[in-house]
């Protein structure tokens, strides 16, 4: 159990800070992770190279989501459908090569609780507007333009952190 923790605890907490940005509130859902992981260990089975890192971090979404809905009181998350886009047309593709990681993921943080779930499940969680509509209770709709507003507001972030630089 150690070696687990020495070895995935700094990975799993970075996973949580991608949900829930306050690190106090990132570390109790890791607490809660570690538990569930320590305590469901005799279940994983292990299914070649990468299964145990995909369990223990469906397991880290999963709780790191639970908290989600316990603190917005059973409901998943606010989404913003009637607000107008934030950019009237399509972003440029923003040169993400010269932001450092820990700038980008502070942008990423920034975004709306919304917004920054589902850019988190769709982009580094892989899952599709079909299962994150499933994890979250909405439309699939609502799902696919919560990311797109996401990916908008993050590209207008991006933009204008490149002003900076030149």
């Amino acid at each position: 159990m150690k070696e687990l923790y020495d070895e995935w605890s700094g990975y799993l907490f970075a996973l949580c800070l991608r949900y829930v940005p306050d690190r106090e509130t990132a570390g109790d859902i890791l607490q809660d992770s570690l538990v569930k992981i320590f305590s469901n260990a005799g279940s994983f089975s292990y299914k070649g190279p990468g299964s145990l890192k995909a369990w223990i971090s469906r397991i880290a979404v999963n709780e790191a989501l639970q908290y989600l809905r316990k603190k917005k009181g059973g409901e998943m998350i606010e989404y913003k459908d009637s607000l107008p886009d934030i950019v009237s047309e399509e972003p440029e593709e923003a040169d993400i090569g010269k932001i450092p990681a820990n700038v980008l993921q502070k942008m990423i943080e920034e975004l709306p609780e919304g917004y920054r779930t589902i850019f988190n499940l769709f982009v580094f969680e892989e899952m599709s507007h079909k299962e994150i509509a499933a994890a979250l209770g909405i439309s699939e709709s609502t799902s696919a333009s919560q990311f797109h507003r996401a990916r908008k507001l993050l590209a207008r972030k991006i933009k204008e952190y490149g002003k900076g630089l030149d």
